[in-house]
């Protein structure tokens, strides 16, 4: 056999060898594209982004906190989605009393929604879930509770969450005591987790 055709019968095994191996988004379809500057076709690929982050002590509780995260965080982002999307009808209504009704409609919404979901929760991811809602909304849970359903009942639920542990006045620290929460939470937008 000539070397040519050895060079070219290698060069056609090799490239579905090199396709195989790029990575492929949730749809199926390659991360690669190629772009044409000046002339020249060059091969672009969208890598994940790489974090750096220092080992946890005990992977165990690690482990715990993923889990407990992966399912606390989409209940936060979807709060203040709800929030934004409240505040927004809100501006709409022209009296205070067309507010409360709507708040209290809305209040009875949720309760339905995710009371279950809430009655489930352990009590180290209601904490969590305090914490990501500060991260979230830029408010702490005691301080939403006071805006939309007055002081009263902001006293009386940080009164029940210190019962149990728990404080609503809770704020969210990324560089402080939840450095590990925020690293998480950068894994999971980044898509590492599912």
């Amino acid at each position: 056999m000539n070397k040519p055709l050895l060079l070219i019968s290698v060069l056609l095994m090799a490239v579905p060898c090199v396709l195989m191996a790029q990575r492929r988004d949730r749809q199926g379809n390659y991360l690669a594209r190629q772009s044409v500057e000046n002339g020249d076709t060059i091969q672009v690929v969208d890598l994940l982004p790489v974090y750096k982050f220092t080992r946890p002590i005990d992977a165990r509780r690690h482990a715990r906190l993923i889990r407990n995260v992966q399912l606390v965080y989409p209940i936060a982002r979807e709060a203040h989605r709800r929030l934004q999307d409240m505040e927004d009808e809100m501006l709409t209504f022209a009296t205070q009393k067309e507010q409360r009704e709507y708040m209290k409609r809305m209040e009875n919404e949720i309760k339905k929604e995710y009371e279950p979901v809430l009655r489930k929760m352990t009590l180290a991811q209601g904490k969590i879930l305090i914490k990501l809602i500060d991260r979230e909304t830029s408010n702490t849970s005691y301080e939403l509770v006071k805006e939309l359903r007055g002081g009263f009942r902001a006293v009386f639920w940080q009164g029940i969450a210190r019962i149990f542990g728990a404080n609503l006045k809770d704020s969210y620290d990324k560089d402080g005591e939840d450095q590990l929460i925020e690293q998480i939470i950068l894994l999971y937008e980044a898509g590492y987790f599912n």
